[in-house]
């Protein structure tokens, strides 16, 4: 675990509408303002939505618990990584000029641990002799939705690195968070009694 403390958020929210965006534009943490198109809101727009979809497979394996005691460790995991993207959105809204030390962020010790999380994880699985197809149970099809949300969260994040200077850990956190929902598709299902549904390229000649 990092040492490295990170500031504590300093906001106060009374009233959920400004007015202040009605002109296409939003706020960055350093308070320029920039269009609402613009690819670094798109990107932590995408960190966003994969943070709540991470919710969504949190909730879809809640009633399994009971039942699988081990799916209570993913949730825990989950519940970390939500903690984790929000530190990556908030590098994704802040100018270069304006982070800190102190700033919350992706450290290196965030992508070891994804990294022996997806080892320890994936031992327990059969290899693959096919793509997998999302099914099986509907926590493997949140887990599924999730991976593809990182994906393009990573994508967005690599054009926005084309036009400015942005943390390479950002980067490199969503390619092994993507990996490692994944993993933690597979092994839902694998923990539940699921059976994986894999791509049989013949099955539409039937």
């Amino acid at each position: 675990m990092s040492d490295k403390k990170f500031r504590e958020p300093k906001i106060t929210i009374s009233k959920v509408y400004t007015r202040t965006g009605d002109e296409g534009e939003t706020g960055l943490v350093g308070g320029q303002r920039v269009a609402k198109d613009h690819v670094r809101i798109e990107a932590y727009g995408d960190v966003d939505e994969l943070n709540a979809t991470i919710g969504g497979c949190r909730e879809a394996i809640k009633d399994c618990i009971s039942d699988h005691s081990e799916l209570s460790e993913v949730s825990g995991i989950l519940h970390r990584i939500q903690h984790e993207l929000f530190n990556t959105g908030t590098i994704l809204a802040t100018m270069p000029e304006d982070i800190t030390s102190d700033l919350p962020c992706i450290v290196e010790v965030d992508i070891q641990r994804l990294e022996d999380e997806m080892d320890r994880f994936n031992a327990d699985l059969p290899t693959l002799h096919s793509f997998v197809l999302a099914g099986g149970s509907k926590a493997n099809i949140w887990f599924h939705m999730a991976r593809n949300i990182c994906r393009r969260a990573e994508r967005r994040s690599i054009s926005l690195a084309r036009e400015c200077e942005l943390d390479p850990l950002v980067i490199k956190y969503l390619n092994r968070l993507s990996d490692a929902l994944f993993v933690f598709s597979r092994w839902v299902n694998h923990a539940i009694g699921c059976d994986e549904v894999t791509w049989d390229p013949n099955i539409s000649k039937l």
